[in-house]
């Protein structure tokens, strides 16, 4: 299932979302750009990310950094929300975040829903590195934050109808789908392929690299960040 839109109108313009998606676009064409033009561009791309990405194991302390003057790993949980490993990784996760992230802006105002989006990433960045204290793997994406979204998007609007590309072998339809039925089932696959990846490690990172307790972290922290942030006497509907 592939969403497209929502049905739900926003009474604000959604600025933060419209601005995150933004700084996430040029954040990831500033990685391409680092990767073309000299011969040792691929190698100064990923750097950039073994920079700037989220290490676990620097995190929790577990290993010694491998160059001298890297930032913090605290400000790496922040700059890793921003950037993406291929056009697929930043699409999909700025079309999720285009699709419902405006619906909960509209609800907790623009500048909870800043705080509510940076909690969201930082709560997933440490559930994954909870999982994984020692990978020695960047982190990046922006996947935890907008999962935050989807679990707020998910008891705000569960009855939303969601116009879906839907792909089941060679039948290929565009149909409208509840919310809680496109947002449940992608909840249903991070918990569950989750608990499949515990124990089983490549270099330290359950999953083979897909860091889905970071969206089951993200998910639930949304939910809960809802209630917290919410206004009082919010007329939108849960």
């Amino acid at each position: 299932m592939f969403p497209l839109k929502d049905d739900i109108p926003s009474r604000t313009f959604p600025f933060v979302t419209v601005l995150i998606v933004a700084l996430n676009v040029l954040a990831f064409l500033y990685q391409v750009s680092l990767g073309i033009g000299s011969p040792g561009a691929a190698r100064a791309a990923q750097e950039f990310i073994e920079e700037f990405g989220l290490i676990p194991c620097r995190l929790t302390g577990g290993c010694v950094d491998p160059v001298a003057g890297l930032p913090s790993p605290y400000v790496t949980i922040l700059s890793s929300m921003f950037l993406h490993g291929g056009l697929l990784h930043v699409g999909g996760n700025m079309l999720y975040l285009w699709i419902f992230g405006d619906n909960v802006e509209d609800t907790l105002g623009h500048f909870r829903f800043i705080i509510f989006y940076l909690l969201s990433g930082l709560a997933a960045a440490l559930a994954q590195t909870a999982v994984a204290p020692s990978s020695m793997i960047p982190m990046i994406g922006a996947s935890g934050a907008v999962a935050g979204v989807l679990g707020a998007y998910l008891i705000l609007f569960p009855h939303a109808r969601i116009l879906t590309l839907l792909i089941i072998g060679f039948f290929v339809r565009l149909v409208y789908i509840p919310a809680v039925v496109v947002l449940g089932f992608w909840a249903v696959v991070q918990f569950f392929s989750g608990f499949m990846t515990l124990g089983v490690a490549t270099g330290g990172e359950p999953g083979g690299g897909v860091a889905f307790w970071a969206h089951v972290g993200g998910f639930v922290t949304g939910i809960v960040l809802l209630f917290v942030l919410r206004p009082r006497g919010d007329p939108r509907h849960a």
